[in-house]
């Protein structure tokens, strides 16, 4: 693992990049982080996406100011759906695909924050999407999924932030044909899958790490990704 300098159009930022152990190439994965930002947590989803055959490349969204100011500017990109926090996620996606250990196929998983940004970017040139709780979902989200790539989610049915999230975003992929797989964790809340600091505190509140709900999801967006960008 290796923190690398990505080119966007605003400028660069830094990024972490694991490629897999072995011989490639394998295919690639954009993770977007979550709204806590880039950190320790995200550099254990990144060795995780490697060690299942996968070259993972995380973008730090915060690269360009503090947190505070940085949390509102990327919401708000995301939300609009252009800025430069769209178009860093999309610069990452072109740095995979130029590398030489890059098969050629890129997908996009995302946490909370980031998981508004897989489904957001799901129909730019992304093979797969695996948003994480990416409550609230996007606005217009029929509109939002035009052309999307197919989409493996996950929900948390304790996630006050995405009460009926599921049910909702099955409702539109279905009627739009998306091969999709959704799954809400009974019991599991928001950030489910990030182990964050102050968890009993966050476990009070409907968030909170769960790990049986942690595996078995990214069980799932394992065996799609490998269905899909394999």
């Amino acid at each position: 693992m290796t923190t690398i300098e990505l080119n966007t159009p605003a400028g660069p930022i830094d990024a972490l990049l694991n490629v897999p152990s072995g011989e490639g190439p394998w295919p690639g994965v954009v993770i977007v982080h979550d709204a806590i930002g880039y950190g320790p947590d995200n550099e254990a989803v990144s060795q995780r996406v490697a060690r299942a055959g996968y070259v993972a490349l995380t973008p730090n969204l915060y690269a360009r100011g503090g947190r505070a100011r940085c949390i509102t500017r990327v919401m708000r990109d995301v939300l609009t759906k252009h800025g430069p926090a769209i178009d860093d996620v999309m610069a990452a996606r072109e740095h995979l695909l130029g590398l030489p250990e890059c098969s050629g196929r890129v997908g996009i998983a995302g946490f909370c924050m980031g998981g508004q940004f897989a489904l957001v970017l799901s129909p730019k040139g992304f093979g797969a999407s695996a948003p994480f709780y990416g409550t609230p979902l996007p606005r217009k989200l029929s509109e939002t999924l035009d052309g999307a790539c197919p989409i493996v989610a996950s929900f948390g049915s304790r996630d006050p932030l995405g009460i009926g999230a599921a049910e909702r975003l099955r409702k539109v992929t279905t009627a739009k044909n998306i091969t999709a797989d959704i799954k809400s964790y009974r019991g599991a809340g928001h950030s489910f899958a990030n182990q964050l600091p102050g968890q009993p505190l966050l476990r009070v509140t409907g968030f909170g790490y769960d790990d049986d709900a942690t595996e078995d999801a990214w069980r799932r967006v394992f065996a799609f990704f490998g269905e899909h960008l394999g």
